[in-house]
């Protein structure tokens, strides 16, 4: 009689988390980094899918994440020891996301908790993954801060609390800026659906960014053949120069 009673309550538990389900799209699944690429925006709209009729509390909350390919980062500390600034004590970052940006309906500790951002790694502090390599007593954390203030004042790392419009508790939509100083590859983009700062759906779909035309020829250059990359360059600088120095002897003249 014990497993009909635990069946029970789980029937009972279950619609809340299973009856809605996040239905999204996106304005564009790629972005082209041309020569004149000045940052693009990304669209992301959708509507939540029910089963039943939603329920009047807690409320629905919408958070949507759009993070960069992650890559391995150290971060350093410099010293003043005899008159120099030296790098003393360092901390590698195993995996920190190129960009990250964060939208929400509202502020992101109020509807959503440590137990559950631990769980989905929504934040960019949980984003982040640094391995400890002698930093001392204070740990990582003062190299993890110091590498999101950094990338945040470069317009990387973005929390835009209070952007994502929810309509009806059934139609959302934001709008993810993203910057001209964009790393190449594929950005995840991931929208939770909250009840009582519980994740109650997920969903998840990816944006390829990648370069074109002659931005994309330069690079595979220098990445495939980098003696013939490094040529081409003293050659555009010589020229360039000698240019420069003939318009200028004529203009004298």
């Amino acid at each position: 009689m014990a497993w009909r009673w635990l069946l029970l309550c789980l029937l009972i538990a279950t619609p809340l988390r299973a009856g809605e389900e996040v239905v999204a799209g996106l304005s564009q699944a790629r972005v082209s980094i041309t020569t004149d690429f000045k940052g693009s925006e990304i669209l992301v709209f959708g509507a939540v899918k029910r089963s039943a009729p939603a329920p009047a509390d807690p409320p629905l909350h919408v958070i949507v994440t759009v993070a960069g390919p992650t890559l391995p980062v150290t971060v350093r500390k410099k010293d003043l020891r005899f008159g120099i600034w030296v790098n003393a004590e360092a901390v590698e970052v195993d995996a920190a996301p190129s960009f990250y940006a964060i939208s929400t309906t509202a502020p992101l500790d109020e509807i959503l908790s440590q137990t559950e951002d631990l769980r989905h790694h929504i934040s960019i502090g949980k984003a982040i993954r640094a391995v400890d390599t002698g930093a001392g007593a204070d740990g990582a954390a003062p190299f993890t801060e110091a590498l999101i203030r950094i990338r945040t004042a470069d317009g990387l790392y973005q929390i835009r609390e209070s952007t994502v419009t929810l309509s009806e508790d059934t139609l959302f939509r934001t709008g993810i800026a993203l910057p001209a100083n964009l790393t190449e590859g594929d950005y995840t983009t991931r929208i939770f659906l909250t009840r009582g700062r519980a994740v109650i759906d997920a969903y998840e779909t990816r944006i390829g960014v990648q370069k074109v035309g002659l931005e994309r020829w330069i690079y595979n250059l220098a990445q495939v053949r980098p003696l013939i990359y490094g040529l081409l360059s003293l050659a555009i600088a010589i020229a360039a120069g000698w240019g420069a120095s003939t318009v200028f002897r004529y203009i004298r003249g």
